[in-house]
């Protein structure tokens, strides 16, 4: 079959019948005959009926990856993109079924009563759906931790978001920026971290409006019964977001509650747009030769990430807009390959596909650090107590210094800038 370079298609069907529900696809004008969707379906199916589990294979150019959720829905994920990995196509598929839990909840998926039905309250989810196979400026679906922002005067913001969530009932709240978390209530924080996650996407991925009173449920947290997630627009690009039960009105909240906590401090919440990209404030040093960043808390399971570290780099220039995404590509195909390979952080309890590679199982200790170099850039990882970094690095940074020059940016988003 024929397709563009770098195409992604991403197929859900009903595991019991293979009844397609819907196809979404990247970097592809056309759409997969049913021909093929029924194969894909179909070889899946067949070893299942001879007790195989089919979960991924590999041609010439592609890599496809079967997935079966509650034994009730099907996907599957068709990538020609050359950094695609089996540990990112099922980050890609978890997301995606745990998009439609949020969004339609559980019971419609795991029992399905009316296809047709189905299908229509599913196009709700493409939005979200389809920003995992686009997003390029946060990591969170490759981490399934929350991407933040470290932004000027959070402590002013922090103080009014407590009181402006509490005023609207609730113990859940948080602050937005770009979809990337400025601040969250103490309650946010102890949500699972996916929840956390998928919630920041929704947002993000929903066309921009001053005020919404979304229905949503959690998928590890609630997937049956509903929340209700108020969002509030302060300005473009910054939204306030409480997730309460049946009150408040969301008339309330916009009428009495905004402009009383939020107007005091537009000014703060327009500097967090312009940390937005970079993450942190032009005034955290880091070292020249660093062309992009993921650190990672471990025990908040939160994340900061960019590949625009340091400012004075101009954005409009086409050639660096292409340079941009060769570094997230370079970022995000480094930390599949430090995860899945030498930093084992994921717990397995049996139930779910390891899909980490097997080499290390008989190494008699856990790697800390690890390191690549290619003929356009360098890349280096280490793993402490609380953090993970993953920093890139231009080609001509000497291989030996790579080290200390990652051990004094922990120490800045440790102790200078805690994060």
């Amino acid at each position: 079959m024929e397709e563009e370079e770098s195409s992604v298609f991403l197929l859900c069907l009903t595991a019991t019948s293979g009844v397609p529900l819907y196809c979404r696809s990247k970097g592809s004008s056309r759409q997969l005959t049913f021909s093929v969707i029924g194969s894909l379906n179909g070889v899946h199916m067949f070893a299942n009926n001879q007790d195989v589990l089919l979960s991924s294979t590999h041609t010439t150019n592609s890599t496809v990856v079967w997935r079966t959720f509650h034994e009730s829905i099907n996907l599957i994920v068709m990538s020609r993109e050359s950094t695609a990995s089996e540990y990112s196509l099922n980050k890609l598929l978890e997301n995606v079924f745990s998009a439609m839990v949020l969004v339609i909840g559980l019971d419609d998926l795991v029992n399905i009563k009316n296809v047709e039905r189905l299908k229509k309250d599913l196009r709700a989810c493409y939005k979200l759906i389809d920003s995992f196979l686009t997003e390029s400026e946060k990591m969170g679906d490759l981490t399934q931790c929350v991407d933040c922002v470290i932004a000027h005067d959070v402590a002013i913001l922090q103080e009014c978001l407590d009181g402006f969530t509490q005023a609207a009932e609730s113990e859940f709240g948080c602050l937005m920026a770009g979809g990337k978390l400025v601040a969250a209530t103490e309650k946010w924080w102890r949500l699972a971290s996916q929840d956390v996650m998928l919630l920041c996407w929704l947002v993000a991925s929903l066309s921009p409006h001053s005020s919404r009173d979304y229905p949503v449920y959690l998928p590890q947290g609630s997937p049956t019964v509903p929340h209700r997630l108020l969002t509030f627009q302060l300005v473009p690009g910054v939204d306030a977001c409480v997730l309460c039960g049946p009150s408040p009105s969301l008339q309330k909240v916009e009428s009495e509650l905004v402009e009383r906590f939020w107007k005091p401090v537009v000014d703060p919440i327009k500097a967090c747009l312009r940390v937005q990209l970079r993450s942190f404030p032009v005034s955290l040093p880091l070292h020249r030769g660093i062309l992009g960043l993921l650190l990672v808390n471990r025990d908040l399971n939160k994340s900061l990430y960019t590949v625009q570290v340091h400012p004075v780099e101009d954005m409009q220039r086409t050639e660096l807009k292409l340079t941009l995404e060769r570094r997230r590509a370079a970022l995000r195909s480094f930390y599949t390959l430090a995860i899945s390979r030498y930093f084992q952080t994921e717990q397995h309890d049996g139930k779910n596909i390891q899909y980490e590679e097997t080499f290390p199982m008989g190494f008699s200790h856990s790697a800390h650090q690890c390191y690549t170099v290619s003929a356009s850039h360098k890349c280096y990882a280490m793993k402490t107590e609380l953090h993970l970094l993953f920093l890139l690095f231009k080609q001509e940074v000497p291989t030996f210094s790579m080290q200390a020059i990652a051990n004094k940016t922990i120490q800045v988003f440790t102790k200078d800038f805690p994060f």
